[in-house]
C-alpha cells in the first residue's frame, strides 16, 4: 500500500482519523488474508507458504512503519502548533478567540497522541494472529 502524504490530514482530526483507518485496513482484513492464502495440511503442496507469509510480514511492517510515521508527525505539527498558540497566549491574555483556539488544538493533540495507544492495539493483535498462522513456514528477522 502506498503510503499518503505524511502532511496530509493533520489539520482535521476527522480526515486524520480517516486516513489511519484505510491504512489499517491490512491489520483488520488480516485474519481472512491468512485463512484465504496460507493453506490447511490438506492442500499443504498447492500453496508456497512461506513466500505468502513473507509477502504478508514486508506488508505489515511498511504499513505500522508508515502509519507510525504519519501519527508521529502529525503529534510533531499539532505540537508545533499549541506551542506557538501559548506564546500568541502569553501576549494577549484577554483574547478570548485565542485561547479557544488553543484549547481546541490541545484537544486534538491528546487525541493525536491517545492514536499511538490505538496503533500499538492494532499492531499487536496483528502480530499476534501472523506469529499464530505463519510461525510454521516463515521466520521474521529478529528486528521485531
Amino acid at each position: 500500500m502506498a503510503a499518503p502524504s505524511s502532511a496530509a490530514g493533520c489539520e482535521d482530526f476527522a480526515e486524520f482519523q480517516e486516513l489511519l483507518r484505510v491504512m489499517r485496513t491490512i491489520d483488520d482484513r488480516i485474519v481472512h488474508e491468512l485463512n484465504t492464502t496460507i493453506p490447511t495440511a490438506s492442500f499443504v503442496g498447492k500453496i508456497d507458504a512461506s513466500q505468502t507469509c513473507k509477502a504478508l510480514y514486508q506488508s505489515l511492517m511498511e504499513a505500522h512503519t508508515s502509519r507510525e510515521r504519519i501519527i508521529k508527525n502529525c503529534i510533531a505539527q499539532t505540537s508545533s502548533v499549541v506551542k506557538s498558540l501559548r506564546e500568541e497566549r502569553e501576549k494577549a491574555q484577554d483574547d478570548v478567540a485565542l485561547l479557544k483556539q488553543l484549547r481546541k488544538e490541545q484537544t486534538k493533540l491528546k487525541l493525536m497522541q491517545s492514536e499511538l495507544n490505538v496503533e500499538e492495539v492494532v499492531n499487536d493483535r496483528s502480530w499476534k494472529v501472523f506469529n499464530e498462522r505463519c510461525r510454521i513456514h516463515y521466520k521474521p528477522p529478529k528486528s521485531q
